[in-house]
């Protein structure tokens, strides 16, 4: 075999620094709590009803979950139910936030990816990870290109032999 037989992984030996955003996914089971179970002939919630029920529930069962609190039905819910609902689940959750699984999903990620520190990628070349096994929220793609772009020399998405680019930091005037 000669030089021009010899195969070469250019992507292998490039600085193109893969970003996966599937690995910053949270593995904990995810719930919704409707509230909806909690209202009277699915109208109306009383408090005092709803106070006993939130005193007496074992909310430990909830324990390293994340829970997205809602309510499906069309009834008028006060503030304080949600946050009291709340107060009980924060010590046994891994999370816990309004919304749906689309929003609990978003939380998530927007928790996990404002730990990093992004000036590791200070003049990296940074391709984000388009494809995934686990559903990442489009809101992680926009949130990862946000925090990113201070950083970056240049950003793509996709994978290193098929990338779409994204942003390149504009050189410097001399």
């Amino acid at each position: 075999m000669n030089k021009e037989d010899t195969i070469i992984n250019r992507v292998s030996q490039s600085s193109l620094i893969s970003f996966d955003l599937e690995e910053y996914y949270d593995k904990h089971e995810r719930i919704v709590y409707d509230i909806k179970d909690n209202l009277f002939q699915g109208l109306i919630l009383k408090e005092k009803e709803f106070r006993t029920f939130i005193k007496e529930n074992d909310w430990s069962r909830y324990q390293d979950k994340n829970v997205a609190i809602t309510c499906t039905a069309d009834a008028i819910v006060p503030t304080w139910a949600y946050m009291l609902l709340a107060t009980k689940l924060e010590p046994y959750t891994n999370m816990v936030v309004f919304g749906d699984i689309d929003a609990l999903n978003e939380a998530l990620f927007r928790d996990a990816l404002s730990k990093i520190n992004f000036e590791s990628f200070q003049d990296a070349k940074v391709v984000i990870k388009g494809c995934s096994n686990l559903p990442v929220p489009e809101s992680a793609y926009v949130e990862i290109a946000r925090l990113m772009r201070p950083y970056v020399t240049s950003m793509m998405y996709g994978e290193p032999c098929s990338t779409v680019p994204i942003y390149k930091k504009p050189k410097a005037k001399s």
